[in-house]
């Protein structure tokens, strides 16, 4: 009677989530914030709360995070990630700064302990990395001057969190300084083991893993990243550390491949593990936390637009550009659904975590994608409003004094103006104002 009950709970659950993700699909929205919706109409509290299949979902959703970690390392190679860090380091702590603060502000207003600050600092740092890069194709933007530094940005967020949940796992779990030193410094020592891996020897550990069988790749890679990622966890590492290295030390075709195969594996238990948390949140609480989650949603989207924005501008981005990648990168979703998901399970003095997160991921992941849409017509107003100024080809430049007659070349120049050059500026100004 107890495993009827438990397929007919999982069948309904698997149903629902279907038929969200189909409605998502029709009016243009990412499906994680209708799977949250789901997890709070079957959690306590909810419309229908479940019981026999808690101990399945819970299962189902730690795998979901070792599978979001692995696919989105399977995507960055070890050079690509080496190249980010050195181009857009500035930017990066910029962005780490400005979009961090807010969430460590209101865990500080709270009066949380220190683990929950943190967490609430990472829940509002890190954009949604599976949201972005689909409005980036969706919108049409992947040929985008400024695609570049918005997907260099998100390779260092996802980078960065190799570090940061050691961290937060340590505080966490309460361990000493020396304690949450050694968990840094594994982590550290585990990222730069997975960069050497990579580069040096991705080949080797290719040929290693690779096969044409689609059933046995998915077997090797799959069982791969749960070995690690629980070597990882023994050792208060994060899970997610440990799958996200995985999927760095592989490239190239069995990256592509191992892709393939585990993307409708991801996608299903990745779902359970957005209801999972959803089950944890009482539904009861989210209208008490409802204006700071949209105070925090305004503060942080505007954070990010400011720091993208900036690093766009480094890069020699026009305004417009600077625009459209501030607004694409707003939506968060998966990664602060994780952060959030470790910090709720710990024994905390912060009730209001858990709906707090909630709530604001919620708020991002359905008004990010919108935001991002107003993008174009936003930087052509800003474009229209505050036009960059054209330098005239005419005028001279006064930086650098002519050069005594003596020493120009025994070479007739050509009558009139270098007209190659007044060509590159004036098709470099139009660009500018036009991109």
């Amino acid at each position: 009677m107890h495993e009827a009950l438990v397929l007919i709970e999982l069948g309904a659950i698997v149903l629902t989530l279907g038929l969200l993700g189909k409605l998502a699909g029709r009016i243009g929205l990412s499906p994680i914030p209708l799977y949250l919706l789901a997890g709070l109409a079957f959690g306590e509290g909810g419309l229908l709360p479940l019981g026999a299949s808690q101990e399945f979902i819970s299962t189902g959703s730690e795998i979901g995070v070792i599978l979001l970690l692995l696919l989105l390392g399977l995507e960055y190679s070890a050079a690509e990630l080496l190249t980010n860090l050195r181009q857009q380091a500035t930017s990066g702590v910029v962005n780490l700064v400005l979009n961090s603060a807010p969430g460590v502000a209101v865990g500080l207003i709270m009066g949380w302990p220190a683990a929950a600050v943190v967490a609430m600092g990472g829940i509002t740092y890190v954009s949604s990395s599976g949201i972005t890069a689909k409005l980036l194709s969706d919108l049409g933007r992947l040929g985008n001057r400024e695609t570049p530094v918005v997907l260099s940005l998100l390779v260092i967020e996802d980078l960065s969190m190799a570090v940061y949940l050691p961290l937060l796992t340590a505080l966490l779990a309460g361990v000493s300084f020396w304690g949450g030193a050694l968990s840094i410094g594994i982590a550290l020592v585990a990222v730069t083991a997975a960069l050497v891996i990579a580069l040096r020897y991705g080949r080797v550990l290719g040929k290693l893993v690779f096969s044409d069988n689609s059933e046995v790749l998915l077997l090797i890679v799959f069982g791969l990243a749960l070995l690690v990622g629980g070597l990882a966890l023994q050792a208060q590492v994060s899970e997610a550390v440990g799958a996200f290295l995985v999927g760095i030390a592989l490239s190239g075709r069995v990256a592509e491949s191992a892709e393939e195969v585990l993307t409708p594996l991801k996608d299903f238990f990745a779902a359970v593990f957005f209801v999972f948390f959803g089950l944890r949140i009482h539904a009861e609480d989210i209208p008490g936390v409802l204006l700071p989650a949209l105070a925090l949603a305004v503060v942080t989207a505007l954070t990010k637009i400011i720091s993208t924005g900036w690093a766009a501008k480094r890069a020699g981005v026009a305004r417009p550009g600077q625009i459209r990648a501030g607004t694409v990168a707003v939506s968060r979703g998966e990664f602060n659904i994780v952060i959030a998901g470790l910090a709720t399970s710990a024994a905390l003095d912060a009730p209001t975590l858990g709906a707090l997160s909630a709530t604001y991921v919620l708020i991002m992941a359905v008004f990010g994608p919108l935001i991002a849409r107003a993008g174009d017509p936003l930087g052509r107003w800003v474009a229209t409003k505050w036009p960059v100024k054209p330098r005239s080809a005419a005028t001279p430049r006064t930086a650098s004094p002519p050069r005594p007659a003596t020493k120009r070349p025994p070479v007739a120049e050509p009558s009139g103006s270098r007209p190659e050059l007044v060509a590159d500026d004036s098709s470099a100004v139009a660009e500018s104002d036009s991109a």
